[in-house]
């Protein structure tokens, strides 16, 4: 039986039926949607699933230039309805694997040019982007579109064992450890309204916390989770971001490398993907303009953990993303 779009509750094209088409069979697009290319004129794209595998940026293990396609493969498994916010995503608005991105794998500064431009031509209808990387390097031109479309700098939430702050690697400014830094000193996130979550290990020095602070980051760490909870965490994010536009960036290396090990800087003492995916779910109802998802690693990911782990968080932040989108037009 060929893969055919379907028609889903809501007039959307749903992904592929795997009660009579087997999940492990065909092209291995994110939850096993419809491409872009293949949505029937006069149907619009609300959330669309992009890739962009891009990994020149990492300081330690390469690799993440493959997690696209590992978290698409990784992803066949998920279904339309979601039990832990009684959604049925797909169904409340059109969501669509975009493929892939194709940026320079030897120029950075080429690189981060082409991904916002893409992302800005993504979003020129009003979609919004669920992006799975990739390195980090490739959040900061997602920051510098979103804060376009959305007019104003953007709140934001940075789910990672690491900082991301530091000033420069061998004197370079575009890095996997830089974007935030360089988000700040642009004026591209809302400063009065951005946070670590899930941070954890050793720090080149004292200052790196000190940069942090005066660049208007809180911290919660991956301790702090295990110790207050989950429901005390995202009251304190709920509180911090408020009714503003909020973009949130996913480090799967916010894990413990026991739920993801195939990252290129894993940390001991991190999070679980229980504990990530609970959080998500209490931001229910905050203005996600957009999300990602990146730094898998597939060379390290030994029976798909990190690639179940990552394709799970992207439901869960598609989840909200489309919950929201139905909202708006009820």
């Amino acid at each position: 039986m060929l893969h055919t779009p379907r028609i889903i509750e809501g007039g959307h094209i749903g992904p592929v039926n795997s009660a009579e088409v087997p999940r492990f069979s065909g092209e291995a697009t994110y939850a096993l949607l419809p491409r872009l290319r293949d949505l029937p004129s006069g149907h619009q794209a609300d959330i669309k699933v992009v890739g962009i595998p891009f990994d020149a940026g990492v300081s330690y293990r390469s690799g993440a230039r493959f997690g696209c396609q590992h978290v698409r493969q990784s992803s066949r498994l998920l279904r339309p309805y979601n039990p832990a916010t009684d959604t049925s995503p797909f169904a409340q608005a059109q969501v669509v694997d975009a493929g892939d991105m194709a940026v320079n794998p030897f120029n950075i500064n080429e690189a981060i040019e082409t991904i916002e431009h893409d992302a800005l031509e993504l979003t020129a209808n009003g979609s919004s982007l669920m992006t799975i990387g990739g390195d980090h390097t490739i959040a900061l031109p997602l920051l510098r579109a979103a804060t376009a479309r959305a007019g104003q700098p953007v709140a934001f939430l940075h789910f990672d064992a690491h900082l991301d702050t530091w000033d420069t690697y061998f004197g370079a400014d575009y890095t996997h450890g830089t974007p935030f830094r360089r988000a700040v000193e642009e004026g591209v996130i809302d400063t009065e309204a951005i946070c670590h979550v899930g941070t954890r290990g050793p720090l080149y020095g004292r200052k790196d916390l000190e940069d942090d602070r005066r660049f208007g980051f809180g911290i919660i760490t991956s301790s702090d989770v295990f110790r207050q909870g989950v429901d005390e965490v995202v009251d304190r994010l709920r509180q911090r971001v408020g009714r503003r536009p909020l973009y949130i960036s996913v480090d799967i290396d916010v894990l413990d490398p026991a739920h993801a090990p195939g990252t290129g800087t894993p940390e001991a003492g991190g999070m679980t993907s229980r504990e990530i995916l609970e959080i998500l779910r209490g931001l229910r109802g905050l203005n996600i303009v957009g999300a990602d998802v990146v730094e898998v690693a597939p060379a390290y990911d030994h029976a798909e953990l990190t690639g179940i782990a990552a394709s799970h968080v992207a439901y869960d932040l598609i989840t909200l993303m489309a919950d929201l989108k139905a909202g708006r037009k009820n």
